[in-house]
């Protein structure tokens, strides 16, 4: 499995455990992410993992910023893209379960590292249900 990670300065040490729980499973990883807690703009790591998601070079992506949120409306606007901001497993297990998304966003400063490392294998373990939800899936994307 190809996975995309890319942070900011509030991710660092969570994409260093991230990463290591990823290649410990076998994963592929390509890192877009700042290795510093020198201040950076999200959006310039968020689209490399957007584009690696959206062209299908990458399986998953999970990208990391303080609140989740900026880089979650940066993703979001990628062509076959559905990020879910997750600060629990179980939000992410039902962001994947009736959501099928494809990167997960994880606010660093609401979350422990411990806490993201289990929303990512969550996120990872969970396949999407389809069924009832897939008609809606298929009305997130605007035409």
């Amino acid at each position: 499995m190809k996975i995309s990670i890319g942070n900011d300065h509030a991710g660092p040490e969570y994409k260093k455990s991230i990463v290591a729980m990823l290649e410990a499973r076998g994963y592929e990883v390509t890192n877009y992410g700042t290795d510093t807690d020198a201040s950076v703009d999200y959006p310039d790591f968020g689209h490399p993992v957007a584009n690696d998601v959206s062209e299908g070079k990458a399986d998953f992506g999970i990208v990391i910023c303080g609140s989740g949120n900026g880089i979650a409306m940066t993703v979001n606007k990628h062509p076959k893209v559905r990020a879910g901001l997750c600060w629990t497993k179980e939000i992410a297990y039902l962001t994947r379960l009736h959501n099928d998304a494809n990167i997960v966003s994880i606010p660093a400063r609401f979350t422990s590292i411990h806490q993201a490392v289990e929303i990512v294998e969550t996120f990872l373990d969970t396949a999407f249900e389809g069924g009832r939800h897939q008609n809606r899936v298929n009305k997130i994307a605007c035409s």
